[in-house]
């Protein structure tokens, strides 16, 4: 099963382009035309197009881990999910105007912690360094004067950026809008590192048959949440929370993940269930 959602992802990537553009206008589609056979109040989930967590499927369908855990989670506190894929440099200004009602999108909460509302977590994950197989750096010191890129408003551009545990200096942090870009720029050699969450480089690379070396030293590990805005007094973050904890024990959090990625157990047996 994970690798037919694998090989989903590579046909769906072709069509990615017009379904960002096209995505809230699909989404706010599909509420109408359900509202009428459900009369649960709908919650607009926003996300970033992150295989294996949100992506679209090859019939236009949002599917991915975070998309089907949002679902059962948000079933079970009595709201109908929708989703959306959003610009993910703005995502604060759209919880902010409404435009959204939350995050779910591999989001690490580690750092965050006062900027939004949290819901969680309900995985850990690892935010790492990958470089091409025949590269020369190994540590995260041998990144010292190098190239490396990020996607933009992500925990690697802040902790690159604020040099925070003990990273060396480099020298240009390249940050660009779309995931997939990064790996492009890596082949074709025009940074020297990459930096991201350490499963969307293992799918990448699995998908499109690529070889990448990640390094053994994490930059962080960290805990992902559901992030509402801080002024939104719904009470719905705790609603959630307790549902995914309910999942956790259920086991049917591991289920999901387990559809997707392989050992699932290591991306939940630390996570803090604070």
């Amino acid at each position: 099963m994970q690798k037919n959602k694998r090989k989903i992802f590579l046909v769906g990537g072709i069509i990615a382009a017009a379904a960002v553009i096209m995505s809230g206008c699909q989404t706010k589609t599909a509420s109408e035309q359900t509202g009428a056979e459900d009369d649960r109040p709908h919650i607009m989930v926003g996300c970033d197009d992150y295989t294996p967590f949100s992506y679209m499927d090859v019939d236009g369908n949002m599917t991915g881990i975070d998309v089907e855990l949002a679902r059962e989670a948000f079933d079970r506190i009595g709201y109908q999910a929708d989703f959306t894929f959003i610009n993910w440099e703005v995502k604060k200004k759209l919880l902010k105007d409404g435009s959204i009602d939350c995050v779910w999108s591999s989001f690490t909460m580690d750092g965050r912690e006062t900027e939004y509302k949290w819901a969680g977590p309900y995985m850990k994950s690892k935010q790492v360094v990958a470089v091409n197989i025949d590269s020369d750096i190994y540590t995260l010191n041998d990144l010292e004067g190098k190239t490396v890129a990020v996607q933009s408003t992500t925990k690697p551009e802040d902790l690159f950026r604020s040099h925070e545990a003990g990273l060396p200096e480099l020298r240009k942090i390249i940050s660009v809008k779309n995931r997939d870009v990064l790996f492009t720029f890596l082949s074709k050699g025009y940074v020297d590192a990459i930096a991201a969450h350490d499963t969307s480089i293992v799918q990448f690379s699995e998908d499109f048959d690529m070889e990448y070396r990640i390094l053994e030293e994490p930059l962080l590990n960290v805990n992902l949440g559901v992030a509402f805005d801080l002024d939104d007094d719904r009470g719905i973050d705790e609603q959630l929370s307790q549902a995914i904890k309910e999942m956790r024990k259920d086991g049917t959090i591991e289920d999901i993940v387990s559809e997707y990625l392989p050992g699932a157990d290591r991306y939940l047996e630390d996570a803090d269930e604070e």
